[in-house]
């Protein structure tokens, strides 16, 4: 565990609530709002910030989540061309979902996806 009580993925523990330095949400708070669109933003302007790193894997998941989504349910007829579009909304919902939380400063995970680690949170 590290200084703030992390867990091995970088996420804070469930026990306790997020801490997160207040200089970088409002420094990076920008660019962890961009991150839900572009991901990758934060990796290159903000590498060393936990605030948007943590917001940018969030985004990377969530960009997965959606691709694989339109694969996989656009090669199954019928039923898949039925919930494709109940998939690009839920996609729509994370999105917002995502950008308002980083816009309020906070450390949540997303609902369904969230708890997914791909990138290493200083």
């Amino acid at each position: 565990m590290g200084p703030l009580n992390d867990d091995e993925r970088g996420y804070p523990a469930a026990d306790t609530p997020p801490r997160v330095d207040p200089a970088d949400v409002n420094q990076n708070k920008w660019l962890a709002m961009a991150a839900y669109i572009i991901f990758f933003i934060p990796l290159l302007a903000a590498r060393q910030s936990r605030f948007a790193m943590y917001h940018a894997n969030q985004g990377l998941v969530l960009l997965l989540f959606s691709i694989a989504c339109n694969i996989v349910l656009g090669f199954i007829p019928f039923i898949g061309w039925i919930l494709l579009p109940i998939a690009n909304l839920a996609t729509l919902v994370l999105v917002i979902i995502g950008i308002l939380q980083s816009a309020n400063g906070q450390l949540k995970p997303l609902p369904v996806i969230g708890s997914i680690s791909l990138l290493k949170i200083p």
